[in-house]
């Protein structure tokens, strides 16, 4: 089985790490570097940051917070929110990011994907989904999760891979900070269709819906979470000793 990656997720807004339910009632968690070094210390195999109103508000992304971090920590770092250019890509790699999310900015511009693959190579795009169900169809979401754009996710993910995205980060906003689980059957479709990594983000609330996550459906490479692990609730080291319990293959 391949290696199973466990991604902490940050979302930024003014500066610090917040989290909320179902895309809504943000509260404040923490500095967003302390947060980052306490996580690259602790087991995370890759970090997630997130502007999450950069595309809302039409601005860049955060630049100084950002290279901050990524002098202090020695994983994987993706970084997102409003990408809507190559020289967005640009910005956000130079200030030290391994890997470039994208999401509003394709969805305005899908040759961006293409365009930043062909630059940069396909490891180096992710296209980050946030979808809900509207009418028993999967649909895709902008802006933070505050737009229906009426495209259907599959087709949108699909076409994503095709141009270039090496990986998919497929955010539920059904599931969202609920706690639940993660969204299986969204998942399953995702991951039945395309040939890249997939990312589970949406839903978690104890360690054993990682191991769920990963029996049911082994061809989900990485689980991401905020709040669980934010807050205490689960300890990345505690979790990895589960899923090895479990037989499932993570870097300790």
């Amino acid at each position: 089985m391949i290696t199973k990656r466990i991604i902490p997720c940050l979302d930024v807004r003014d500066g610090r790490v917040v989290k909320g339910v179902n895309f809504e009632g943000l509260n404040d968690v923490s500095d967003p570097v302390k947060l980052a070094e306490y996580y690259s210390e602790n087991g995370a195999d890759e970090l997630v940051f997130y502007d999450i109103t950069a595309s809302a508000e039409e601005r860049n992304i955060f630049t100084d917070i950002l290279k901050e971090a990524a002098s202090k920590i020695f994983i994987p770092l993706t970084v997102g929110g409003g990408i809507r250019t190559i020289d967005d890509f640009d910005r956000v790699l130079k200030c030290g990011a391994d890997k470039v999310s994208v999401n509003s900015g394709a969805i305005a511009n899908p040759r961006l994907i293409e365009e930043a693959a062909r630059k940069y190579g396909d490891q180096c795009v992710v296209l980050s989904a946030d979808v809900k169900r509207v009418d028993g169809y999967f649909r895709v979401f902008a802006k933070g999760g505050r737009v229906d754009t009426g495209i259907d996710a599959l087709k949108w993910i699909k076409d994503g891979v095709d141009m270039g995205a090496g990986e998919i980060v497929l955010n539920s906003i059904d599931t969202d900070g609920v706690k639940k689980g993660f969204d299986i059957e969204m998942l399953d479709a995702v991951s039945s269709l395309v040939d890249v990594p997939v990312i589970a983000s949406g839903g978690a609330g104890c360690a054993d819906d990682f191991t769920v996550l990963f029996k049911t459906l082994p061809k989900v490479d990485a689980g991401l979470a905020a709040s669980i692990f934010h807050f205490g609730e689960v300890s990345i080291r505690e979790l990895k000793n589960e899923l090895a319990k479990e037989g499932i293959t993570v870097r300790r």
